[in-house]
């Protein structure tokens, strides 16, 4: 380990890995080291299910009815991945699908005075759907029509309607009401408060774009998840780093983050350093330089059902927009069952995620386990969330934001091309993602020299 590397990553969480998998494609020598015997830090799958138990300190072990414990990989962080999204090009380009299969997640509904509504994001669904009005529906269906059609670079298209004008004034002049407002921007958009009403329009309608991409990609939903859960994707990118030389080292106490005249220079590890010129890591790592920014709560129901009012899917995301039940942030539910390798067969996970407000975050999403009842058996989890308190340049310590409620990967790869841009002072090109065409460590065989 006494040896010098361009960058040290400590975590392996799936931002800490992607970073580490394109550091080490754009020729950076990579140390990885882990606190944890297991690869995901916070966004692991726990296996078998006795782990889940112990960490969540519950006494016993889960019943014969559960099954076989090595039947189940639970998300300690429910996240799906949209279709069309940042994280999917990422995978594609760096060719780590080879290594990974994805099911289409099969349905993603919204909640409205206590009853659960399939989300209409095409014209037709629109036109069909019980959760609008007759005048509802032709006035959403223009909206969507609008969106479909604007182009930034285009005024031709914005039909009257600049771009750096707010959301809230294009809802006005569409006259949509709040019950649509609410669908729109928190289930088609996935915004997690109503903050983006009063802010320019453009990043509401390239969010609908997103959704609307994604779900023609493959028509159930806009969602995939991989099977055996999403602890495969830090996986994933781990064996990207590897190809490319990259080292890796799980269950290494971390004893010291070595710095001189204020800038990292090395990691000590059981009395050995690895210097380095520059350092990633999860906010565990460096708990003096991160600010709490608040709290998610996440709650991991296993069921022997599927979700009652939508019995007919093993897979789906549920969100509750703030408005419908009296917050400032949504609750979020995603369901995965046996048929993605994750439970035992005829059981079902659904975790509950949301931004407590509260002193008492399990009251706060009582509605969402009331759509799941009855439970058999959950597993709360209250987990702080951190920023970094300074941009790293000075000290080329670059700390990953913790994840946020939300249920998928967005905001986590805004984070990776934020803390990458810091690191080179440079756009991530997914271009420079692409792996060589003949690896040097890797899978491709080598052509012949003539």
């Amino acid at each position: 380990m006494d040896e010098e590397y361009d960058v040290i990553v400590l975590g392996t969480g799936l931002t800490e890995c992607i970073l580490s998998g394109i550091m080490s494609v754009k020729g950076k020598k990579v140390l990885h080291m882990d606190r944890n015997s297991y690869y995901g830090g916070e966004s692991a799958s726990i296996t078998p299910l006795e782990d889940l138990y112990k960490r969540f300190n519950l006494p016993g072990s889960p019943p014969e009815s559960m099954g076989r414990g090595r039947d189940w990989n639970v998300d300690l962080i429910p996240k799906f991945l949209m279709a069309n999204g940042q994280l999917v090009k990422m995978l594609l380009y760096t060719e780590v699908t080879r290594y990974l299969d994805f099911k289409v997640v099969e349905g993603s509904y919204v909640y409205k005075k206590g009853k659960i509504y399939k989300v209409p994001s095409t014209e037709k669904e629109a036109l069909a759907s019980n959760l609008l009005s007759f005048i509802e529906k032709t006035r959403y269906r223009k909206l969507l029509q609008r969106v479909a059609l604007y182009d930034e670079n285009d005024p031709s298209t914005w039909d009257g309607f600049d771009p750096k004008k707010t959301m809230r004034s294009m809802y006005e002049k569409c006259n949509l009401g709040k019950d649509i407002m609410d669908f729109t921007g928190h289930a088609l958009a996935l915004y997690r408060t109503d903050d983006y009403l009063d802010q320019p329009c453009l990043e509401t309608i390239n969010r609908i774009k997103l959704y609307s991409e994604s779900l023609a990609r493959y028509g159930k939903s806009p969602y995939l998840y991989p099977l055996y859960g999403l602890g495969e994707l830090p996986q994933g990118f781990a064996r990207l780093s590897a190809i490319y030389g990259g080292t890796y080292m799980l269950n290494k106490p971390i004893e010291e983050i070595v710095m001189e005249n204020g800038r990292v220079v090395g990691v000590k590890s059981e009395g050995e350093v690895a210097r380095c010129k520059q350092l990633i890591c999860d906010p565990s790592y460096v708990s003096d330089r991160v600010k709490k920014v608040g709290q998610v709560i996440r709650v991991i129901c296993i069921l022997g059902h599927p979700i009652k009012t939508i019995a007919d899917v093993n897979s789906c995301q549920i969100i509750i927009p703030q408005n419908q039940v009296n917050r400032k942030s949504d609750i979020y539910i995603c369901m995965i069952s046996h048929a993605h390798n994750v439970a035992a067969q005829g059981k079902y996970i659904a975790i509950i995620s949301t931004t407590v407000e509260t002193s008492e975050p399990e009251s706060e999403i009582q509605p969402a386990l009331d759509l799941l009842e009855p439970v058999e058996q959950k597993f709360v989890c209250i987990s702080d969330m951190y920023l970094p308190v300074d941009l790293g340049t000075e000290t080329q310590i670059f700390i990953s934001r913790t994840y946020d409620a939300t249920t998928h990967f967005e905001t986590t790869c805004d984070d990776i091309k934020d803390i990458y841009r810091r690191m080179t002072g440079i756009d991530l090109d997914f271009e420079e993602m692409k792996r060589k065409q003949n690896d040097i460590f890797g899978e491709d065989e080598q052509k012949e020299t003539k």
